[in-house]
């Protein structure tokens, strides 16, 4: 048997969030955390809630304590990969099939998602039915806030996706901030990489339209420019 085609035994929910769906540099990546339905409550005394309202040092204390508690599982898709179904406009889409592949994974029949789509239950169904008979899947917004076992899942995306970002400014050697748009730090670092390099480095995020901001222009050349 496949470790796709595996069921974990009943008792076991899992949560699914995504980091970095509005990054400029880097990957998206998709948690998830299978945890015992017994344990469930105990998620909150262990720390556990939405990735963003944790630090980055909290979040890798929460994320070790979730190994002992729960399976986690990531699914990290690199920059081109969302560029291309960002191009069909299908990043509600990708998302969905990315969850279900973490679903199989994990073999849950049980989950609960933090839903990208404006009509959370449309996203629920889609999730389903790309992950299997036998799946229940409860799609919410807020989940990563509301839903423990979300939230749990919110810190393997979010502390996997750091730990991705802190990898490749050691291979570029800088700095690049956390890779969101709103980073000066990130912002700079693009701007000055594609002034010097002038290249399409394949940890950027090109579908996004900051890069057009990002772009070194060209000046125009005229008869004038021609002759001095």
């Amino acid at each position: 048997m496949t470790p796709d085609a595996a069921r974990t035994p009943d008792g076991w929910t899992l949560g699914l969030d995504e980091a970095g769906r509005g990054s400029l540099v880097g990957p998206l990546v998709l948690g998830g955390c299978l945890v015992r339905n017994r344990d469930l409550g105990g998620l909150r005394a262990i720390g556990v809630r939405d990735s963003k309202l944790l630090s980055p040092a909290r979040r890798e204390e929460v994320y070790r304590a979730l190994g002992a508690v729960g399976r986690r599982y990531s699914l990290s898709l690199p920059p081109a990969e969302v560029d291309r179904w960002v191009a069909r406009g299908r990043l509600n889409a990708l998302e969905a099939h990315g969850f279900a592949r973490l679903i199989r994974r994990s073999g849950a029949t049980a989950v609960c998602v933090d839903a990208c789509d404006p009509v959370a239950d449309r996203f629920g169904r889609t999730v389903a039915a790309l992950a299997g008979t036998g799946v229940s899947v409860d799609a919410r917004h807020r989940a990563d806030r509301e839903v423990p076992v979300v939230g749990a899942g919110s810190i393997v995306a979010k502390v996997r996706r750091d730990r991705a970002i802190r990898a490749l400014a050691r291979s570029l050697g800088a700095s690049v901030g956390s890779g969101y748009p709103s980073d000066a730090t990130t912002v700079e670092f693009v701007r000055r990489w594609l002034a010097e390099r002038r290249d399409r480095p394949g940890w950027v995020r090109w579908s996004w339209r900051t890069v057009e901001t990002l772009m070194p222009r060209v000046p125009l050349r005229t008869l004038d420019s021609e002759w001095r």
